[in-house]
This record gives structure tokens, sequence and C-alpha cells, in this order.
């Protein structure tokens, strides 16, 4: 009788399973992420008070270095990796993949607004890290607004036509 391979998923195939779980129930899963969260907290609490020297290991020695567990880690470098200066490989990483944490610390604050993730965006780290409050509220309004859709005033049958013919726009563009 042959045996079947059964596929080995890859850390964050693994982390995105457990987090995703279709067969939690809702309080399980938010019991989950709360506790996700406070862990994601107090590690960027920690990597945000000194940008000029980004934490570098392997993503098993993070997990020891945060006190955390191995997917709890994959799980946060899944989400900071969109912020970094150079993206980690954590499509293929093993736990002895070496991965850098060196963030832009602007795309970091953006991208923590469009994640809706107040707790981290409201860090009193922020403060020394943008400290013109000015600033910050540019880069919340930038990011807020990438995705608002602006649509151009529409052009009536009757009015010239943008191109600059002279002829009603119905006869000309508008045909």
């Amino acid at each position: 009788m042959a045996k079947t391979k059964e596929k080995e998923y890859t850390l964050l195939e693994t982390w995105r399973s457990l987090a995703y779980a279709s067969h939690q129930t809702q309080r399980e899963s938010d019991i989950f992420w709360g506790n996700y969260f406070t862990i994601e907290k107090g590690i960027y609490e920690i990597i945000l008070a000194d940008p000029k020297n980004p934490v570098k290991g392997t993503v098993k020695e993070l997990a020891e270095k945060f006190e955390t567990e191995l997917l709890i880690m994959v799980g946060f470098l899944d989400g900071i990796n969109d912020s970094l200066k150079t993206p980690n490989p954590i499509e293929t990483m093993t736990e002895d993949t070496v991965v850098n944490l060196d963030y832009d610390i602007e795309l970091l604050y953006k991208n923590m607004v469009e994640a809706k993730a107040e707790w981290l965006y409201e860090l009193e780290a922020w403060n020394t890290l943008i400290p013109d409050a000015n600033r910050r509220a540019e880069l919340y309004k930038e990011q807020k607004s990438s995705h608002t859709i602006v649509k151009d005033k529409k052009i009536g049958r009757n009015e010239p036509c943008p191109c600059g013919s002279g002829k009603k726009y119905k006869f000309c563009c508008g045909r």
C-alpha cells in the first residue's frame, strides 16, 4: 500500500490557518485576537523605542527575545512586512530564517492607520518618532483619503465638449 505524502505547511500558512480558523466560535476568535494584539503591542513598544538599531535574528530567536510563541512571531512578521525597508521572505521562512525589522517610520504609521490598529498608532513612542503632531495628522489623513474615490463631474450632453473642438459633447466625444 502506497503512502500518501501530506503537504507540509510553511510557517506562514500554519499561522494563517490558526489565526483565521473557520472552526472557531466568535468568542474563541475574540480571545485569540485579544491576546495577539496585546503581545503585538508589547513588541511594537520595544522596537519603536530604538528605531536606529533594527532588531535582527532568526524567527526562533525573535520569538524567544520577545517571549512569545513561534507562530505569534510569524503573525507579527506577517503584519509588519509591508512596512519594512527590505521585506522579509515570509512566504518561505522557517524558524531558522534570519529576519530584519528595519522599518520605515512613516510607512509603518500609515499601515497601522490602514489596519485600524488604534492601539498601535496611538502608542506614546510616536510622539518621539514623529514629534510633529501636525505631520502625524497629515500621515493619518493621507492614509484615510487614499481609498476615497472622487468622481469627476458628469458632462452634460449639451455642454461644450472638453476636447476643445467647440462642438456640443453629444455631437463630438459623447457619441
